[in-house]
């Protein structure tokens, strides 16, 4: 036994239960961290695909790659990454100044993650990104001559907005602040298991397959299939780029049924799997710069529209799942007559308008919001269907009123 090893199962729940509160605290911004950097992992590497040649790589089926990204042991990296985002919607620079307080509320730090990561949701942005390990990481969005970066340092994350000169923090950043949340489902023990359940979910519904080799930032990369069988579902396929050496997602792309541009489109273009500098997540408050505290913002952010329940019937009578697979809809009864769109904010009604379509069934009527990947209809009873699925779709199952 080591000198400062505790006997038996102590020292796992110890270690357990000290890695389990670091990572809830954490997870309020190392999850838009990790989204934003395997939806980083595809962007604008076509050319540079094109000009490399595809790998000479050993054949591997799919089941063999899935475990070999099961197995990844790859905790540091450091690289830059292009995000390129196309959902089909309209310019998305109104939408928060029109949304106000249901962000952050009045007066909102500029550098609340929460506010400024949506910024990847349309367009194309570089990004530089690090990590050492569940305990830091640091994502860097740059935007012309402006910066902004995420810093998450132990119990410490920082956020810093070059362009407004402010910062946010919070302490003991990720606590679970949703009460009653259930315990989090224990993962496969093995690499081999978790495959095995990964292909057992997809079912019927899905296919799953490698399809070939590609060179992502210099690396060779198999590329995962995966197409729904189903018609209906807005999803062409997720294409997925994984490292052939340790397993690592490099590259992934998300196209949709109506073609053009993919939906997600992210990829390194450099990256380095050895361990980053301890400097690369220290942080200093800039001279000058306001200060925010999370603490703070996450009470504003809490707070309900005081018209909630009065304009969309508070939380209605739950929550219904139709389908299932790549088909599968939500539908929530508002309990309330849908808000009227002509008594929205100006900002909002041009939004709504943009891309809000009045379409009429044996439902009756109403408006249905559609994006290249996830589209709604609110009809005008107050019933909300929402799915990665087609017009058709939703128009069926609200005729069916399932």
């Amino acid at each position: 036994m080591a000198p400062n090893e505790v006997p038996g199962e102590t020292a796992g729940e110890i270690r357990g239960e000290a890695r389990g509160e670091t990572r809830r605290r954490a997870s309020r911004y190392v999850v838009p961290v990790a989204v934003a950097g395997v939806a980083a992992a595809t962007i604008g590497l076509v050319p540079a695909l094109a000009a490399s040649g595809d790998p000479d790589l050993p054949e591997i089926t799919a089941q063999q790659l899935i475990e070999k990204i099961a197995a990844s042991e790859t905790q540091t990296l450091s690289g830059t990454f292009r995000v390129s985002t196309d959902l089909g919607l309209p310019a998305l620079d109104g939408l928060a100044s029109g949304l106000g307080g249901l962000g952050g509320g009045e007066g909102s730090s500029t550098a609340d993650p929460s506010q400024k990561l949506t910024e990847l949701a349309s367009g194309t942005h570089t990004l530089r990104l690090a990590a050492d390990g569940p305990e830091r990481q640091r994502l860097t969005l740059l935007d012309g001559s402006d910066e902004y970066s995420l810093i998450h340092n132990g119990d410490d994350v920082w956020a810093y907005d070059s362009k407004s000169n402010e910062v946010f923090h919070e302490k003991g950043a990720a606590e679970d602040r949703t009460p009653g949340k259930a315990e989090e489902k224990e993962l496969p023990a093995t690499p081999k298991e978790l495959a095995d359940e990964v292909l057992r979910a997809a079912g019927d519904t899905t296919s799953i397959t490698v399809d070939g080799t590609a060179k992502v930032a210099g690396r060779d990369a198999y590329q995962l299939v995966i197409k729904p069988k189903q018609a209906g579902s807005t999803v062409a396929s997720v294409k997925i780029a994984v490292d052939a050496a340790n397993g690592t997602p490099l590259k992934f792309t998300l196209s949709s049924v109506e073609g053009g541009k993919p939906v997600v489109d992210a990829g390194f273009t450099k990256v380095d799997f050895a361990r980053p500098d301890a400097s690369v997540f220290a942080f200093e408050v800039p001279k000058g710069a306001k200060v925010t505290e999370g603490a703070e913002e996450a009470r504003k952010s809490e707070k309900l529209p005081e018209n909630f329940e009065k304009e969309f019937g508070g939380f209605g009578k739950g929550l219904n799942v139709i389908g299932e697979g790549w088909t599968t809809i939500a539908k929530l009864d508002t309990g309330a007559p849908a808000p009227k769109t002509d008594e929205a904010p100006k900002e909002i009604q041009g939004l709504l308008d943009s891309f809000g379509d009045k379409v009429t069934g044996k439902f009756g009527s109403g408006t249905l919001f559609k994006t290249k990947l996830v589209n709604a209809l609110l009809t005008d009873d107050g019933k909300v269907y929402v799915g990665a699925v087609t017009k058709d779709a939703l128009v069926d199952a609200a005729n069916a009123g399932k």
